[in-house]
């Protein structure tokens, strides 16, 4: 571990405990060279899925795009921004979960307006309105009807 004071690549390791979370080993280090203390965290690294998009397109799984969508569904709705994290740490923990290296959109999306429709009616309305990409106001009534009968 290359120590971030002096740059030296030698340091013991003074204690070493799991985090909080239990998704890392914490450790604490001190640098054999400047006797500076810095902390370092082990994880398990993720092999992070492509997405499939509907026009055949690769892209890796990014959840800033499906909290930036959340945040767009969200707006003006009594839903802050720990839920909205939540939401998105629990699909892209169900992701993971599935050990696929490709998922279609269609997936993420649908995980998206799951979340919701358990959450607020407005944001996935909202949520829905964009990602299903309603025609006219038609299309969108009969999603609120779906809604409401489902109760």
């Amino acid at each position: 571990m290359k120590c971030p004071f002096c740059g030296n690549i030698e340091d013991k390791v003074i204690d070493s405990r799991t985090s909080k979370e239990g998704d890392a080993i914490r450790r604490r280090r001190e640098c054999l060279k400047c006797g500076k203390r810095f902390t370092s965290y082990e994880r398990v690294e993720d092999i992070i899925p492509m997405v499939v998009k509907k026009d055949g397109r690769r892209e890796p799984f990014d959840r800033q795009k499906i909290l930036h969508g959340l945040e767009k569904a969200c707006e003006k709705r009594p839903i802050d921004m720990v839920t909205r994290e939540k939401v998105v740490d629990s699909i892209e923990k169900k992701l993971l979960g599935l050990g696929v290296k490709e998922i279609p959109s269609t997936w993420v999306g649908e995980e998206v307006m799951s979340s919701l429709k358990n959450l607020d009616k407005v944001a996935y309305v909202r949520f829905a309105s964009v990602y299903r990409q309603f025609k006219d106001i038609n299309e969108l009534m009969d999603e609120v009807k779906t809604l409401f009968e489902h109760k």
